[in-house]
């Protein structure tokens, strides 16, 4: 008999862990940092932002089976000095939502995707952008959970070919043979895990 059967986390238990590590990272920006760098070129650390942020938010109403909408970006930093706390509001519900009964069943958005595999796309966001912030910020972000990189390893797998012809992902950053898994996972979103400014 197995006495240690690998525990099965819902999506709200992977999110609470990612939010956890985002919010210091999150708290940790400064205002004089907005307009530098990030591992995304086409972001800069303002702009990355406040992608992540509408993703929290968009991703709430997908939990809920209704219909997204990622046409506009919302510049959320303009509307006062409180977008630290709105993150961590936002990301609580995001947490709240994707934990009621129900939430990873069925399917959900435009492309009528399984809805565990759309709440493991806005788990990635929270962890890979979190991480492209606090190295665009000089911050630490050590590694993410081991359930959460596990959650992510196979999300991305199913993702990658549409996500790679869409330039959701990069090209994938050859790693040692030996890399942790974080950073592997990391390199085939098409970042390289030593980025630096």
């Amino acid at each position: 008999m197995d006495t240690n059967p690998v525990k099965t986390y819902g999506i709200g238990e992977l999110l609470e862990m990612a939010r956890e590590r985002a919010l210091p990272v999150v708290a940790g920006i400064p205002d004089t940092a907005l307009d530098g760098p990030t591992p995304c070129a086409e972001y800069d650390v303002k702009a990355l932002f406040n992608h992540l942020l509408h993703v929290v938010v968009q991703f709430q109403r997908l939990a809920v089976k209704q219909d997204s909408d990622f046409s506009e970006t919302p510049d959320r930093l303009a509307a006062g000095p409180e977008w630290r706390a709105l993150f961590a509001e936002e990301t609580d519900r995001l947490v709240e939502v994707w934990s009621a009964p129900g939430a990873e069943e069925g399917t959900t958005g435009a492309m009528n995707m399984p809805a565990r595999l759309v709440g493991s796309m806005a788990l990635l966001d929270l962890t890979v952008h979190v991480w492209d912030l606090a190295r665009a910020t000089g911050q630490e972000y050590p590694s993410a959970d081991e359930a959460v990189v596990a959650e992510l390893a196979a999300a991305v797998a199913e993702l990658e070919p549409t996500a790679r012809k869409m330039g959701v992902f990069g090209a994938p950053v050859p790693v040692a043979e030996d890399a942790p898994p974080f950073e592997r996972l990391l390199a085939d979103t098409g970042r390289d895990p030593h980025w630096t400014p």
